[in-house]
């Protein structure tokens, strides 16, 4: 279990680094990207048992969402990381030239946006099991109302930050294909883009959450009406 959490707080990190794409500098972007790769095939090996039972996943409204999600992710970044190593100049050098470049440019840039979105949305889902975890750690088992509700209140601030990023950044034109060139501003700083996209992963992953808290709410309601 320790183990799982320290290559999903790696992928997490790496994911965020291979955002800031002309700030790290292509050449650390694409080794970057191999070492996502190998963590990648790391996590699914070790999640070999969620593969085993996918027949099971589609019992109730909530595990079907969970489940499109998880595909949805798979695919986005499989189509991130094949397009990655077709485009690949530093890494992956020694290679023949071939052919399929303009294609990987275009799959590229919105595989990995949407892989950074729908990484965010499955943080949030799983966020019970992550604070779980924090608590173990910690030793902290119980939290005050007043640490709860100052907890929620810079979540809050974080996501409305994140939104306000979302747009500053030009997310939803990487997202739709509206551009195939990645924009940094000129005085973008690799701090300042980490603490935009830490924020708009915030807002993804307390949509999850909440989404995922209502969905389950929702559920439980209906099946005691139905009772």
């Amino acid at each position: 279990m320790t183990k799982k959490w320290i290559v999903d707080l790696a992928l997490t990190g790496i994911l965020l680094l291979l955002m800031g794409y002309s700030l790290i500098g292509e050449a650390i972007h694409e080794w970057l990207g191999l070492a996502m790769l190998l963590l990648l095939l790391f996590h699914h090996g070790m999640n070999l048992s969620w593969y085993r039972s996918f027949r099971k996943r589609w019992g109730s409204p909530y595990q079907c969402v969970q489940t499109v999600l998880h595909g949805m992710l798979l695919f986005a970044v499989l189509g991130s990381m094949v397009s990655g190593l077709g485009l690949s100049q530093h890494a992956l050098g020694f290679l023949p030239p071939h052919g399929g470049q303009e294609l990987a440019r275009m799959v590229h840039l919105p595989c990995a946006y949407w892989g950074f979105l729908l990484m965010s949305l499955h943080l949030g889902l799983h966020w019970s099991a992550v604070m779980g975890m924090v608590r173990r750690i910690t030793g902290v088992q119980t939290s005050s109302k007043w640490r709860r509700a100052l907890l929620r209140l810079l979540a809050a601030v974080i996501a409305l930050d994140g939104l306000c990023a979302f747009f500053r950044n030009g997310l939803p034109d990487y997202l739709f294909m509206r551009t195939h060139f990645l924009f940094f501003p000129p005085d973008q700083t690799i701090l300042r883009f980490l603490a935009d996209y830490l924020a708009i992963l915030a807002l993804f992953a307390c949509a999850g959450y909440y989404g995922g808290l209502l969905l389950r709410r929702s559920i439980s309601a209906k099946t005691v009406k139905d009772e």
